[in-house]
């Protein structure tokens, strides 16, 4: 048996994180609430996002509602992840390796 130290997060790293992926959740919720505003929004304010045409006869706005937003949820959900694996990893987690020293000593 081994003198193996566990070294785990402190209350006051688990709360800072806490509050930091908080705040990443809250800015990307903001996003998010915007561009699902924003189709309903178009459509009442300009005429062209419903009474123009693409390609097959769709309008802007369908075709925004139909494949742009899922397009667009995959994508902000994605940023979310990677962005909130991102703070967690350096902020929390385990030991860690330290940069060796100029000698080579850790």
């Amino acid at each position: 048996m081994g003198n193996h130290v566990d070294e785990s997060d402190t209350p006051a790293e688990v709360d800072a994180a806490f509050r930091t992926l908080r705040r990443v959740a809250i800015g990307y919720f903001a996003v998010f609430l915007v561009a699902i505003t924003a189709v309903p929004a178009l459509s009442v304010t300009l005429v062209w996002w419903s009474d123009s045409r693409l390609i097959g006869g769709m309008s802007p706005g369908f075709v925004m509602a139909a494949f742009g937003l899922y397009v667009f949820f995959f994508l902000i959900g994605l940023a979310a992840a990677t962005l909130s694996t991102a703070v967690e990893a350096r902020m929390l987690g385990g030991p860690r390796d330290e940069e060796p020293t100029e000698d080579g000593a850790r």
